[in-house]
């Protein structure tokens, strides 16, 4: 069944009062028995759900304490970039140039001027990364512009230039999921390590990096191994000149591996863009002679810049993959972006004071939360289970109410982690709702349609856990309660 998305495109049309039926008697005591058994899960777990025809409340335990989100944050993010950029709003990036041109020979500079897009990757071009250069190569050409004597221009002044949040984990720093947050930002921040093994045990590990750019170095030792118990590698990175890192690569990789993949997060976000950039110009043919130069601003100048092109992604694409993939870089993009947008800053503290004006007109008054980055990395994101139903009943009528649902996975959604959970009928495509996850932090906000036809909006939030798999299946027990009973 995969009705959610159609229905969720019209439920605000359709809601009526025949959805208001008398609440199921066994609705309390049905979801009671399993946040009992969720309790010895969990002992710090709030819970509560919300009727969306009334506004309700139908059930409730804890719901007014607070509890860490982890990625539960992301629907604060979305909700508040939906009302306050609209589902029109696009990131732009413009490509720029300046100078006489001549026979081909631009002689002067080229400029990128960054709007916070995240979606610079190959995720679009069939796994290419360079796929969007390409285009802006292909534009760069079309006005005639084959060799560049002059500098590469990086404008990333939209943000701020605090590219990793004070809260992360100092420890985890090249994971992907904590990749730096930049105005211009190009694969997601991270550089593709790949090691297969070598032709026999004993011989050096084959490492590769994606893509192949000068400002990394390699130093491996790994080696290929025939023993599964002794194979494991450990790759990180280190910095060796303000501009060059070495990818350092040890241990030993199994002899039947087939490529031993991961994405390793880069310290310096505008650096890569703009190594990247002049790769990809390269390969279609475009030199640029001149320097790299980070800039906050387009630096004053008697040549006047042009407009060559202009990349533009619209919001629902970035949060479709903010909650569907959970992506943590994506989301921390659209908090600084809220925050220039709304605040005149690109930074995380003026992202969160413009999600806190939207906040306060949803019925959550600032100061009776905490709200400290975009993604929910933060362990200082904390929410009572009562204010996210209340968040999700506020979207649920909202004007963007059918886009902000279609954002969230769906039970049973191929390729995404939920494709095995709630799979089964009645459960499969009824239940829309975000996950969260950090060390000792399950949680589980979002909708579900009951048997009855009947629709809620729930929050699970589970801190002190023992065990993710049992949080998510005391979770799962506690939606097909409502589902069921509802």
């Amino acid at each position: 069944m995969r009705s959610w998305p159609r229905f969720a495109a019209l439920a605000l049309v359709l809601f009526s009062s025949s959805l208001a039926q008398a609440r199921t008697p066994q609705l309390s005591s049905r979801v009671n028995a399993q946040v009992a058994a969720a309790k010895r899960v969990a002992p710090q777990i709030g819970v509560h759900i919300v009727d969306l025809d009334s506004g309700e409340e139908a059930y409730s335990y804890n719901a007014s304490s607070h509890r860490i989100l982890a990625s539960n944050t992301k629907l604060v993010t979305s909700a508040a970039a939906l009302d306050r950029l609209g589902p029109g709003y696009f990131f732009e990036t413009q490509v720029l140039a300046r100078g006489k041109l001549s026979g081909g020979v631009l002689r002067g500079d080229v400029g990128v001027l960054g709007g916070g897009d995240p979606t610079l990757s190959g995720r679009e071009y069939q796994g290419d990364s360079y796929g969007p250069f390409r285009e802006w190569a292909s534009a760069l050409q079309r006005v005639g512009i084959h060799l560049v004597e002059g500098d590469l221009h990086l404008i990333h002044g939209f943000f701020d230039e605090e590219f990793v949040h004070a809260d992360w984990p100092r420890d985890q720093l090249t994971r992907w999921y904590e990749a730096p947050v930049a105005a211009l930002s190009f694969n997601d921040n991270c550089v593709l390590v790949k090691v297969r093994p070598g032709a026999a045990p004993g011989r050096a590990a084959q490492v590769e990096i994606v893509p192949p750019l000068d400002i990394f170095g390699l130093d491996s030792s790994a080696s290929t191994t025939g023993s599964r118990r002794y194979a494991g590698l450990r790759i990180d990175r280190k910095q060796v000149w303000p501009d060059e890192w070495m990818l350092t690569v040890s241990g030993r990789v199994h002899r039947r591996t087939e490529s031993y993949d991961k994405w390793v997060a880069v310290a310096d976000p505008v650096w890569f863009f703009g190594a990247a950039l002049r790769a990809a110009l390269a390969e279609e043919g475009i030199e640029i002679t001149g320097r790299v130069l980070p800039s906050p601003a387009l630096a004053r100048s008697d040549l006047p810049w042009r407009r060559v092109t202009t990349h533009r992604t619209d919001l629902l694409t970035v949060l479709e993959i903010v909650n569907k993939r959970s992506q943590n870089f994506y989301a921390e993009s659209v908090l600084k972006t809220l925050g220039a947008r709304r605040c005149g800053r690109g930074s995380w503290q003026e992202g969160v004071r413009a999600a806190a004006e939207f906040l306060g007109e949803a019925g959550i008054p600032e100061g009776s939360y905490r709200l400290a980055d975009g993604s929910g990395m933060s362990r200082n994101n904390r929410f009572t289970a009562e204010q996210l139903t209340g968040l999700l009943h506020h979207m649920f009528h909202h004007t963007w109410g059918a886009e902000f649902v279609r954002t969230l996975p769906y039970s049973g959604e191929r390729d995404l982690k939920w494709s095995q959970r709630l799979a089964d009928p009645p459960y499969r495509g009824n239940v829309m709702a975000k996950t969260g996850y950090l060390n000792g932090v399950s949680t589980l906000s979002g909708y579900a349609k009951a048997r009855s036809g009947k629709l809620y909006a729930f929050s699970i939030l589970m801190n002190s856990i023992r065990g993710e798999w049992r949080a998510r299946g005391a979770q799962d027990a506690i939606v097909r309660a409502l589902i069921d009973h509802g």
